[in-house]
């Protein structure tokens, strides 16, 4: 399905995919499985994205991006993840959860100072919300950020952040008023290089494990208040209107693992043979890859209209909130699904690493994970449609 019948497809739309589609079978398909395999960061690989400018899609070109639009990003996102799922999260983290908040929210001395090196792909952007004890609980945060004159002193630790070992600049959120909740989160800006900022433990993962996740810790790191993202206590605001577009990334993600899963499923299913026939013959395999291929096209038609209403949100100004969740929700639902059955169509060579279904279904986990549980995707479209708390 292309789309293009509800979609404004363009000429440039179809070039983006097209040149994402290239690159990620001739560059990223070959290198997927020994990078998984080692857990190593494909540096090589991820600047070359940099070069082509899948690092900051949507970012004005003054800024270093490509100055495109959501469409484009989520066409070139899918491409990658279908790919190689782990060089997916690392391009939409750096799209959607770093540079999509400098571009809203920071001042233009931000923008030229972090926002360009990052969407030119020259470097690596990372978001730092989650703690070891503060995950779908945001008003929960126990690093601290303390005013002392230009500067903020910041102590704590954060968990789970992806690109964390490799990134050269951080989005973090800390408390700055604890007893506010979450009016009291405060944004910074973070350099690798602040005196009292270290890597913590990298996390040991079952699937995109080469996308480097890790904790950061903070000991009287002195922060410049310049590096401040908004004012005070808008990090919670911050936090969670860049995960709206995070979301859309997840979603994205997880449809491209369902695409990459579902083709190989099919493929497979129309050339091995069991009791003299093709097994896509037999009605148990037929009706797994027809529910396969439905819920691929939902998902699709559900991430296309997300990142469409994030699109007009740039006129609007209203939010997409909902559209990103429920994108997110079903995607990420359906390619845990999908690449559930793709290891069953396959049988025992499915369950080997000889071919990448396992590390399809391996990878499909997490999307049901990060940027909110499936559970908080619930709550959210739940609230949003009933107006309860």
């Amino acid at each position: 399905m292309s789309g293009n019948e509800l979609f404004p497809f363009t000429e440039e739309h179809e070039m983006i995919r097209q040149a994402a589609r290239d690159f990620a079978q001739k560059e990223i398909a070959p290198i997927a499985a020994e990078f998984d395999e080692s857990g190593d960061f494909p540096y090589e690989t991820i600047m070359m994205m940099g070069e082509m400018g899948f690092m900051g899609i949507e970012v004005p070109e003054e800024y270093g991006g490509a100055g495109m639009d959501t469409l484009a990003y989520v066409l070139a996102l899918e491409e990658i993840c279908k790919a190689d799922a782990a060089h997916g999260i690392i391009m939409s983290v750096n799209n959607s959860l770093f540079c999509y908040g400098i571009q809203k929210f920071g001042s233009e001395e931000q923008k030229q100072e972090y926002l360009s090196p990052v969407a030119s792909g020259k470097s690596v952007g990372a978001y730092s919300l989650t703690e070891p004890m503060a995950g779908s609980d945001a008003g929960s945060l126990s690093c601290q950020a303390v005013s002392d004159g230009d500067d903020y002193i910041l102590n704590g630790r954060k968990s789970w952040v992806t690109s964390g070992p490799v990134a050269d600049y951080i989005v973090v959120f800390t408390m700055t008023a604890p007893e506010k909740k979450q009016k009291g989160i405060t944004a910074f800006l973070i350099s690798k290089d602040l005196p009292g900022f270290s890597v913590g433990k990298m996390e040991p993962k079952l699937g995109i494990r080469a996308s480097a996740t890790s904790e950061i810790l903070f000991e009287d790191c002195r922060v410049p208040a310049a590096n401040r993202l908004g004012e005070e206590g808008e990090g919670f605001k911050i936090a969670m209107s860049v995960l709206d577009v995070g979301r859309i990334g997840v979603a994205t993600q997880a449809l491209g693992i369902s695409g990459a899963a579902y083709e190989a499923s099919l493929n497979y299913a129309k050339e091995r043979e069991a009791f003299d026939k093709k097994i896509g013959e037999f009605q148990g395999i037929s009706f797994k890859l027809a529910d396969m291929k439905t819920r691929l096209e939902a998902s699709r038609l559900l991430v296309y209209n997300a990142a469409m209403a994030k699109e007009r949100s740039k006129t609007t100004g209203e939010r997409f909130s909902l559209e990103a969740s429920i994108a997110k929700l079903f995607s990420s639902e359906t390619s845990m699904f999908i690449s559930h059955a793709a290891v069953q169509i396959h049988g025992g060579i499915g369950f080997s690493k000889e071919l990448p279904v396992e590390r399809y279904f391996r990878d499909a986990k997490i999307t049901e994970i990060y940027e909110g549980t499936s559970e908080i995707q619930r709550l959210v479209i739940s609230r949003m449609e009933t107006g309860l708390r």
